[in-house]
C-alpha cells in the first residue's frame, strides 16, 4: 500500500488548486470562508422564517424544498466534485465564532465521550425521525430541526474548546467526512522536508508571529489534524485554516486518487489506524446500510411491508413497526452480509485474525458504494425537483413582501421525469460497486498479497448483494416527495 504523495515524497507531485489563477486566489482569500458562511446563514434564516410563516404544503415551502430537495442533492454533488465544501461554509461555525467573542470555552471534550458514538446515535435518530414523522412534508418541523441544530452546536462549542461539535456530535459532519474520502481533492503538505524543519506546528497549534508568548492571530486545525501525519479527508472540514496559519506557505489543496485512503492501514493524525476504531466501523455500516433504508422508505412497497408487520405484531404502533424495519436493515443485515464476508475471507485466505478484525479492516471498502447509493437517492429528488426552487421562491417573496416582486409563481416548473432519472441512479449504483470492489482488492493486496483475489471475492459478493438490493429499491415506484405541487 503506497502512502500519499505528501508523506512519501519530498515534494508534492499533484495539482494544487490553491495555485490556480482565479479559484486559487479565491480559496486563499482570508475571508473566503466567512463569505461562504454568510451566504449559507442567510439561506438558513430563510428556511426557518418561511418554515414558520409559509404554507404548510411541503412542495410550496422553502423550508422543505431547499432542505430536502436542493441541499441534500447539492451536498453530494459538491462532495463528489471537489470535497467537503458544505462543512467549509457551515453557518453554524460562523455564529459560534461570533458567540465565542463573548464567551471563550475552557473545557476539553471528555475522553470517555471520545470518538463518533454520539454522532452515530444522532445519525440513526435523524434517519428514524425523518421516516417516522415524514419530515420532508413538515415545513415547521424542518424549521425546528434547523434551530435545534444551531442550539445544540452552540451549547457544545461554547462549553468545549476546538471543534468538538464537528468532531464528536454532528451527524451531517460525519456524513460529509465519509463521503469526502472519495473526493478528488485533499488538504496536503507541499514539501515534507519543510514540515520536518518546522518547529512551531502552526498548522495545528495556530500562528503566533511573535513566538509562543504572543497571542494567536490565526488558529490552526480545530480538529487536531497535524498535516505531516494527516492521511486523507476524514475529520477534515476543508476550513483551510491551516493554509492561513502555515508561515511557510507549505499547504496544498491537491488532487489525489479518490478512495485510495480507505485502504491505507497506516496511523493517521488525530484518528489513529482505521482498523482500531470500532466507532468508525459502526459509522461506516450505518452510512452504507442507512442509504438502503432511507431509499427503501421512499418507495411504495414499504407500506405493504409495514402493513404486514403491523398485522404480525398485533397492531403495534408505527414507531415499533418502523423500529423493526430499521433493526432488520441497519443491524441484522450488516451482521449477516458483512460478518459473512469476514468469516469467508478468514477461511479462504487462512487469515489468523478474528472476524471482527477482518471486518474492521475491510469495511471501509464499502464506503464508495454507500456514497453512490446516497447520491443515487438524492439525485432522484434533486433532478426531479431541480426547478421547483423558482416558483417556491416567487411564492415566498409574495408571502414575505406582500407583492410579486419576482412575478407570479411558475408552478409548472419542476424537473426531469422520474423515468429518465433511473438510468442515472443505476449508473451511480454500479459505479459505486466497482469502486468498492477496487478498494477491497487494494486492501487484499496489502494484507494477503499472495491470495489477494481469493481474499477479495467474499467482499465482492457482499458488495454485489448490497448493490442488487439497492437497485431493486431504486427500480420501485418512488414517492414524489417535495417535487410536485398541490399534493
Amino acid at each position: 500500500m503506497t502512502t500519499p504523495p505528501s508523506t512519501s515524497h519530498g515534494t508534492f507531485q499533484g495539482t494544487d488548486v490553491l495555485r490556480w489563477p482565479v479559484v486559487g486566489l479565491l480559496l486563499r482569500w482570508r475571508h473566503f470562508r466567512t463569505a461562504l458562511q454568510l451566504v449559507l446563514l442567510a439561506v438558513a434564516v430563510v428556511i426557518v422564517v418561511h418554515g414558520f410563516i409559509g404554507p404548510e404544503i411541503a412542495s410550496a415551502n422553502l423550508a422543505t424544498v431547499l432542505t430536502w430537495v436542493h441541499y441534500r442533492g447539492l451536498l453530494v454533488v459538491a462532495l463528489l466534485a471537489a470535497g467537503n465544501l458544505f462543512c467549509t461554509g457551515c453557518p453554524i461555525i460562523r455564529v459560534r465564532d461570533w458567540a465565542r467573542r463573548l464567551h471563550v470555552p475552557t473545557r476539553h471534550w471528555p475522553k470517555r465521550l471520545g470518538g463518533k458514538w454520539i454522532a452515530i446515535v444522532l445519525f440513526a435518530a435523524v434517519l428514524f425521525t425523518y421516516e417516522l414523522f415524514d419530515l420532508w412534508s413538515l415545513p415547521r418541523g424542518t424549521a425546528y430541526l434547523v434551530i435545534a441544530y444551531f442550539v445544540v452546536a452552540m451549547g457544545v462549542d461554547l462549553l468545549f474548546t476546538g471543534a468538538s461539535f464537528c468532531k464528536h456530535v454532528c451527524p451531517i459532519g460525519q456524513f460529509n467526512f465519509l463521503t469526502s474520502t472519495v473526493s478528488p481533492l485533499e488538504v496536503q503538505v507541499r514539501s515534507a522536508d519543510t514540515c520536518r524543519s518546522c518547529h512551531t506546528a502552526d498548522c495545528v497549534s495556530g500562528h503566533r508571529p511573535g513566538g509562543r508568548s504572543t497571542p494567536i492571530v490565526q488558529r490552526g486545525c480545530e480538529l487536531g489534524l497535524f498535516l505531516p501525519a494527516k492521511v486523507g479527508n476524514l475529520d477534515c472540514t476543508f476550513c483551510l485554516d491551516c493554509v492561513q496559519a502555515c508561515p511557510h506557505d507549505n499547504v496544498a489543496l491537491g488532487t489525489r486518487a479518490p478512495g485510495v485512503e480507505l485502504a491505507d492501514a497506516n496511523r493517521r493524525s488525530a484518528i489513529g489506524r482505521l482498523a482500531d476504531r470500532p466507532d468508525l466501523v459502526v459509522l461506516v455500516l450505518l452510512f452504507v446500510f442507512g442509504a438502503v433504508m432511507n431509499a427503501f422508505g421512499m418507495i411504495t412497497p414499504v407500506y405493504r411491508v409495514e402493513q404486514w408487520l403491523t398485522t404480525m405484531t398485533g397492531g403495534a404502533p408505527e414507531a415499533v413497526v418502523l423500529g423493526i424495519l430499521f433493526v432488520a436493515v441497519i443491524v441484522i443485515a450488516p451482521i449477516v452480509v458483512v460478518g459473512g464476508a469476514a468469516v469467508a475471507t478468514r477461511i479462504v485466505s487462512a487469515d489468523a485474525r478474528s472476524p471482527w478484525r477482518i471486518t474492521a479492516r475491510y469495511v471501509y471498502a464499502l464506503v464508495p458504494l454507500g456514497v453512490c447509493l446516497w447520491t443515487a437517492h438524492y439525485a432522484f429528488h434533486l433532478l426531479t425537483g431541480a426547478l421547483t426552487v423558482v416558483p417556491v421562491t416567487q411564492s415566498a417573496v409574495i408571502d414575505l413582501m406582500g407583492w410579486p416582486m419576482f412575478g407570479e409563481p411558475l408552478w409548472r416548473w419542476a424537473g426531469m421525469r422520474p423515468g429518465k432519472v433511473f438510468p442515472i441512479q443505476l449508473g451511480f449504483a454500479i459505479f459505486g460497486a466497482v469502486g468498492s470492489i477496487g478498494v477491497a482488492h487494494l486492501i487484499s493486496l496489502h494484507d494477503h498479497p499472495k491470495r489477494a483475489v481469493r481474499a477479495t471475492m467474499p467482499w465482492a459478493i457482499a458488495i454485489a448483494i448490497i448493490t442488487v438490493a439497492a437497485i431493486w429499491v431504486l427500480f420501485q415506484p418512488m414517492e414524489m416527495r417535495g417535487v410536485g405541487f398541490g399534493g
